[in-house]
């Protein structure tokens, strides 16, 4: 283990660490920084809160400063792609927090935000651009940026942008990148369409990986309560109630359940609010921004809104439903106990969900511990018969009047000639 102080960073950057008070590297950092400063493709495997951010941004920016000149109109120096537009502006806050004493420029471009005024910043260039895939596809078309000059590409959470179908923007967005370049992949997790994507657009990569995938981080306290799907709300409230004070993220399945639940809870008279699909980017930042302030204790979110929210603060993560992917539990724990702190992460668990459980066990390698409650029989839920892909055709099939006797052919009549 080294300080930050020992890697030969630019002198701006040890001024900013020292401001923010980092001093030793997490484990991720230790492996990923020391490869990137050298010019190395990365494949970094580590779960979600082991400070990644710094791991790319640092070498990035200490790359870019060793680069003088400003960039021209319409183009950016280097490229970071991220899943969510929450993620987006958390990863662009870092790195402004990084080049505050520099004239490196970040420019962030989101869905959801006014794409004139991204068009108008975009104009004079920019050092760093943070994108969402699908705005940044949008700017492409219209011609308000071109990325032939970007020698530095980061794709962050890239698991999540596989799961959400980024893959196609992905593969419209790399041709346009300038080469040579360095890339650089951080992953929480490592399925086989991974392994295919870095082979796609990372050159002789250093694999750096600082746990297991489907490993949570060691300081959470983990924990399931088996209740019934109707005794959800209550054994929530009862929770709540325990640590009133506590930044508290709660996690439904879907975006009504969210909204729902919350609504519920701000009527029992819990400071809660919620972030989803349904709610606009302003919505959003607003309920974060609240919760990281302590102006409220509880959100509830799904799955997809809360990828972004990095607050060293928060004390419980309660999975009110079980997610149907096992990754995505761990995703979800890991907004607790971050950048060393404790937290602990609580499971509801109905009958319905116990096949979902099972699968998240056998992931992690372990039995989660069982704080009330008894494990149930699995109710398999219903679903909608499927077409069989060997069924044969309408045409094909026996018809069930064979051998019957055919109706007799009815008369035609005659047709009529013209007039003539």
């Amino acid at each position: 283990m080294f300080d930050f102080d020992m890697l030969g960073l630019a002198p701006a950057l040890n001024d900013a660490l020292k401001q923010a008070k980092f001093t030793q590297p997490t484990p991720i950092q230790n492996q990923a920084i020391p490869l990137a400063l050298n010019g190395h493709d990365i494949l970094g495997l580590a779960q979600t809160g082991t400070g990644k951010t710094l791991a790319f941004g640092l070498p990035l920016i200490d790359h870019l400063l060793a680069q003088p000149g400003k960039p021209d109109p319409k183009t950016a120096k280097a490229l970071i792609l991220a899943p969510t537009r929450e993620l987006v502006n958390q990863i662009a806050d870092s790195l402004r927090g990084l080049t505050k004493k520099t004239k490196l420029r970040v420019a962030t471009v989101v869905g959801g935000q006014s794409i004139n005024k991204q068009i108008m910043f975009l104009s004079r260039g920019t050092d760093i651009l943070v994108a969402t895939p699908g705005r940044l596809i949008d700017l492409m078309d219209r011609g308000a940026v071109n990325l032939g000059s970007v020698r530095h590409l980061v794709l962050d959470e890239a698991d999540q942008m596989l799961d959400m179908g980024f893959i196609h923007a992905l593969r419209r967005i790399a041709p346009e990148l300038g080469t040579p370049r360095q890339t650089m992949l951080f992953s929480a997790t490592m399925p086989k369409q991974m392994e295919e994507l870095s082979r796609a657009y990372l050159t002789n990569p250093q694999r750096v990986q600082v746990s297991p995938p489907g490993k949570a981080a060691d300081k959470i306290t983990q924990s399931i309560h088996f209740v019934s799907k109707p005794e959800k709300p209550a054994k929530l409230r009862q929770i709540l109630s325990a640590d009133t004070d506590a930044l508290t993220l709660v996690f439904s399945r879907t975006k009504h359940g969210a909204e729902k639940l919350m609504k519920g809870l701000v009527a029992d008279g819990f400071n809660a609010a919620s972030i989803h699909g349904n709610k606009s980017q302003g919505q959003r930042d607003r309920a974060i921004k609240a919760f990281r302030a302590g102006e409220i204790n509880v959100l509830v979110a799904t799955d997809v809104a809360a990828r972004g929210i990095d607050i060293p603060g928060v004390a419980y993560v309660i999975n009110y439903d079980l997610p149907e992917v096992p990754d995505n539990y761990v995703h979800r724990i890991g907004r607790t106990a971050r950048a060393g702190r404790e937290g602990e992460a609580i499971a509801f668990c109905a009958a319905e969900e116990v096949d979902l459980l099972r699968q998240i066990q056998k992931l992690m390698k372990i039995e989660i511990p069982v704080a009330s409650g008894e494990m149930p029989e699995f109710i398999e839920t219903k679903k909608p018969a499927r077409r069989q892909a060997n069924r044969p055709r309408r045409s094909q099939r026996p018809n069930a009047n064979a051998g019957a006797p055919k109706p007799a052919n009815k008369r035609r009549r005659p047709r009529r000639k013209p007039a003539a």
